[in-house]
């Protein structure tokens, strides 16, 4: 059985269509179809049903899709794991939430980059329900998600402690004319499985708006932005607010201890390996969120 065929057959299962998975592979459309053809010949079973909307998984296909996943992680971590200890390689795929990934990962990156050269290293930003999806798919080595995370395929650890505060435009006088103006002060939020967009919409509820008008934005920009305009608040860590260009033109709002503390976890498969390119790539994750008179020198 080709490896090869194994990767094809879950990108074909991940987008639902042989053409969707080509833009993803940057494959023509007839080579994913043979290869696909391949496999099922060799497994005598049909793997995916073919209809006028793309395609979707055969029973066969269901029970195929857990181990071809498991395979393709083993081959990504064999490649690690028989590399020189002193010089970490391979692909190490990682997840983060986009708060994340601007305020604490670019000094984790440069540090592990320089140390680790030969790692293929990628990041791949998405809310907190689909990176953990993705690990527990395989998809991804690990990732940086909010807290709390419970599921028995997991292992996770507090990475960073995160401050979350309600933003707003300049002119709103204070926390309750945000949260109790409803119609004037939307929710700003990413898409739904944003774990901070869950914690606002719980705040709108305990201060009498269970249902908020909802503007749905694609970056952090653009919440920021409309936020600055007046359209409506925001719930985002502190660190987010204060270093953002647009940070005169919004007012930060405080709350009580146990709305504001958020953690941030890192994830991965309980049952994956720890790499050296993993294990120099979480030394410097802790070793960025710990006081400067404290980090280690140690390499």
């Amino acid at each position: 059985m080709d490896i090869g065929d194994l990767n094809f057959f879950l990108a074909v299962a991940r987008a639902g269509g042989i053409s969707r998975a080509s833009k993803e592979l940057l494959t023509v459309q007839s080579n994913i179809s043979s290869r696909i053809r391949a496999l099922e010949d060799e497994l005598g079973v049909e793997l995916f049903r073919r209809h006028a909307r793309g395609v979707t998984l055969t029973n066969s296909g269901e029970r195929l899709l857990p181990y071809a996943e498991q395979i393709t992680q083993l081959v990504r971590e064999v490649t690690q794991v028989v590399s020189d200890d002193h010089e970490p390689g391979g692909r190490l795929a990682i997840g983060s939430m986009e708060t994340t990934a601007g305020l604490r990962l670019p000094g984790v990156l440069a540090a592990f980059s320089d140390e680790c050269p030969r790692v293929d290293f990628t990041l791949a930003t998405d809310t907190t329900d689909a990176l953990t999806t993705q690990v527990i798919e395989h998809r991804l080595d690990g990732a940086f998600v909010c807290g709390p995370v419970r599921h028995p395929d997991l292992v996770a650890e507090q990475v960073f402690i995160e401050q979350l505060v309600l933003v707003s435009g300049v002119r709103v006088a204070d926390l309750d004319s945000a949260m109790t103006d409803g119609r004037r002060h939307k929710a700003l939020v990413l898409r739904a499985g944003c774990a901070y967009r869950a914690r606002l919409e719980r705040l709108f509820e305990q201060h009498g708006v269970p249902s908020p008008d909802v503007l749905e934005f694609g970056t952090l920009e653009g919440i920021l932005g409309c936020a600055a305009a007046g359209m409506g608040v925001t719930l985002l860590p502190l660190g987010v607010v204060t270093t953002s260009p647009l940070a005169a033109a919004l007012k930060v709002h405080h709350l009580a201890p146990v709305d504001s503390r958020a953690e941030t976890l890192f994830i991965r498969r309980n049952d994956s390996t720890m790499t050296p390119a993993m294990s120099r790539f979480l030394f410097h994750t802790h070793e960025s969120s710990r006081p400067a008179s404290l980090k280690s020198v140690a390499r």
